[in-house]
């Protein structure tokens, strides 16, 4: 039996997938308080404290290895925390097998029953449950019929392609309505548009359920398109938490920013002393417009692709001679790598670019829209922040 089959039963489903929600029983809270995995001498997850609202749409996002994977787990309750407590709904649950709780999950490595069909693979989780017959039958079509299931209910696994498979254990998934859904990277073998569509509607899905969602990727422009809340994570640690567009747009930390930036955050040191900024070890300009706010030091500057330019200088603008290394075609957008003097900048273009390596360029970095961090890497200022006397930011 998979991941969280023993489930309480679910209400027909109506004329849409959202019907699905529509006799959820009463949501359920959760919260990890303090969670740390060890295994040997290896520390995969490092005292994380997590709590997720009723019904809310939570994204983990971080790159391969960073420990999204081993925090489901530990959500689901495959496997026990070193320390630390995972409570739902006030109780303890940190010791209650996956069997004993209504949780769901659906790997980027689909599961399926190889001697099922499509139809009975769906239907496995309301057959434990107890469904009657008839409700089984109309929820298990109308599941298929969203996901594009419908002409393959009578195959077997073995004779779907990678992305159908996929979209099955989705459905599993979907039809189980467990109070807890966790989804680790599960549109990745998906083709696009079908991929768009359901990060449209998985959210509306379960947050009309009452279930909390949460979502693997290590994908930025993926979090912020499904909303809601996002945790970034670097080397088993959760950064932040929080809104997702406060967490794209204010990173408390340096390696937030990093995580949240897609292509890579561009780094430059800058060291202010009264009216001059030096900027790295070959750039030296006056002080622009709000980084006169700082107190003098030694900072980080980081700027994402789509706050830089090449064809002319912002009102307030930080300027470096380069050269073009290669343009990168990322879907509707160019990626344009620009060699200066202060090393090797992305800056995103709309459309497919035609500039050429080789090409002299002068990159234009808007300085309204640059990240300010400390020598630890704590946020000092962000766009859409104030100054305040003495070099510190507050929200506008």
């Amino acid at each position: 039996m998979g991941v969280g089959e023993l489930l309480l039963p679910i209400a027909a489903f109506g004329g849409s997938l959202c019907a699905v929600a529509t006799a959820a029983a009463a949501p359920m809270s959760f919260r990890l308080d303090h969670v740390s995995f060890v295994s040997g001498d290896e520390t995969f997850i490092h005292d994380v404290s997590l709590e997720l609202e009723r019904g809310s749409m939570n994204v983990l996002l971080g790159p391969t290895l960073s420990g999204k994977t081993t925090l489901m787990r530990l959500m689901a309750g495959l496997d026990r925390p070193s320390s630390g407590r995972v409570i739902a709904d006030g109780r303890d649950v940190t010791g209650v097998p996956v069997r004993r709780r209504s949780v769901a999950m659906v790997y980027q490595q689909f599961i399926n029953y190889p001697s099922l069909t499509v139809y009975e693979n769906i239907a496995s989780p309301l057959r434990v449950a107890g469904v009657r017959r008839e409700q089984l039958d109309g929820r298990v079509r109308e599941a298929a019929r969203v996901l594009g299931l419908e002409p393959l209910l009578k195959r077997l696994p073995a004779q779907l392609s990678g992305g159908q498979q996929q979209r099955t254990a989705i459905a599993r998934a979907i039809v189980k309505r467990a109070d807890l859904v966790l989804l680790d990277e599960p549109l990745a073998n998906l083709d696009y548009k079908l991929r768009e569509e359901l990060r449209e509607e998985l959210p509306r899905i379960l947050k009309a359920s009452g279930a909390i969602l949460v979502y693997a990727t290590t994908e930025p422009p993926e979090a912020l398109q499904l909303g809601g809340n996002t945790a970034t994570l670097w080397q088993g640690r959760v950064i932040q938490f929080g809104p997702t567009s406060a967490v794209y747009h204010r990173p408390d930390h340096i390696d937030s920013a990093r995580v949240f930036s897609d292509p890579p955050l561009n780094e430059i040191a800058l060291s202010k002393r009264g009216e001059i900024a030096e900027f790295g070890q070959f750039h030296r300009a006056p002080v622009i417009g709000r980084l006169a706010g700082l107190a003098d030091g030694d900072y980080t500057i980081g700027f994402r692709g789509n706050a830089a330019g090449l064809d002319r200088p912002f009102a307030q603008s930080i300027d470096l001679a380069g050269r073009i290394s290669v343009a990168e075609i990322s879907g509707s957008e160019s990626f344009v790598h620009v060699e200066t003097a202060l090393g090797v900048f992305v800056c995103v273009e709309p459309g497919v670019s035609a500039r050429q390596p080789g090409q002299t360029v002068d990159l234009h970095i808007d300085a309204t829209r640059v990240l300010v961090f400390d020598r630890s890497g704590a946020r000092v200022a962000a766009p859409g922040e104030r100054w305040e006397a003495g070099g510190g930011a507050n929200n506008a």
